[in-house]
């Protein structure tokens, strides 16, 4: 193997699909891809920031984990794991082509998409999923850099591509409509979660992922990557505190409070002691306590002292409903 040469990996891909190369393209640095030729046609194509073909069709429901994994088992060393699975009957042709269609798709975006990389090609390595399907590869370069300019158009900032998704605390307007697709990804969303990990936790392309995240960074609903710097974050007003310990003085006394600045802090003397003299205690005075009922016996009528006249009626009052209330009264005692 051949030490890696930094190039454009869509460049290296069209070279060695122009000499009918059969191997695998390595394409390193963040997040890097393997896409694999037979004759100079792509068969597939993988990248760490988009769900593969089992991710695809176990997290859609699409097929179950145990069956996948069994096919894993059984075929992966003879590359025929796509094979088996339509030899068993678990999936239709048409159904495989399109899913390893799309992974290429998206891998190979993923994989295209810097400028210059650490690029390698492995002469005779084959893809365990088999040759399914067989892809021009000027067809699939020019689909990563259209797809790309899609992008762009709606919101140029290729780290939300791969960086974590984090929604904005509020949103911008007072009413956004979004869509499903979109909701689903605000809600899954946590600031850790990467768009391969929602694409692969929801079971969707990788492409289409991205595609509604610019969307909804266009909305301003995520925060765009490498929009806070450390260190910039607003300072708050911290309210300085006194030490227990501090003496009293007639004079400003710095505090300093953590974090904080130092702080004056203007402390008086109580009135009528001497510097040095000793805080005397309050004298006991008489306590203000409120007037206390004497105690009556259940159903005992009050005393007269306490008996006067009704207050006449406030404007408004309803007499009918005062009324009943005072017969209510009356038939309790």
């Amino acid at each position: 193997m051949k030490s890696p040469t930094s190039a454009a990996p869509g460049s290296l891909l069209t070279q060695a699909a122009g000499e009918g190369r059969t191997g695998a393209l390595v394409v390193g640095g963040p997040p890097g891809g393997t896409l694999y030729l037979v004759d100079g046609r792509v068969t597939y194509a993988e990248s760490a920031a988009a769900p593969g073909v089992g991710e695809l069709l176990t997290a859609s429901g699409r097929l179950a984990p145990r069956t996948w994994q069994a096919a894993l088992d059984t075929a992966t060393s003879q590359a025929r794991v796509g094979r088996v699975l339509l030899e068993q009957g678990h999936i239709t042709q048409g159904e495989l082509e399109l899913c390893v269609l799309g992974a290429t798709y998206d891998a190979a975006y993923f994989a295209l998409a810097p400028a210059a990389a650490p690029v390698n090609f492995l002469d005779g390595a084959a893809h365990w999923l088999g040759d399914v399907v067989r892809v021009d590869a000027a067809a699939v370069v020019r689909e990563s850099r259209r797809r790309a300019r899609l992008l762009d158009d709606i919101f140029p900032n290729v780290r939300i591509d791969t960086a974590a998704v984090t929604p904005v605390p509020r949103p911008p307007r007072e009413r956004i409509t979004v869509t499903a697709a979109q909701w689903e990804l605000l809600v899954h969303a946590d600031g850790q979660r990467t768009p391969a990990d929602l694409a692969l936790l929801l079971g969707r392309a990788g492409y289409a992922t991205v595609q509604e995240l610019r969307r909804l960074a266009a909305l301003g609903l995520i925060e765009s990557p490498g929009e806070r710097v450390a260190g910039t974050e607003p300072a708050f007003a911290r309210v300085p505190r006194a030490r227990a310990s501090a003496p009293q003085s007639t004079v400003a006394s710095p505090a300093t409070v953590p974090d904080g600045p130092t702080v004056p802090i203007v402390t008086r003397a109580r009135p009528g002691l001497a510097s040095g003299d000793p805080p005397r205690e309050a004298e006991p005075g008489p306590a203000h306590r409120p007037p206390r009922l004497a105690r009556r016996k259940p159903g005992a009528k009050l005393p007269k002292e306490l008996i006067s006249q009704p207050a006449p009626p406030h404007p408004g009052t309803d007499e009918v409903l005062l009324k009943r209330i005072r017969t209510a009264l009356r038939a309790l005692r």
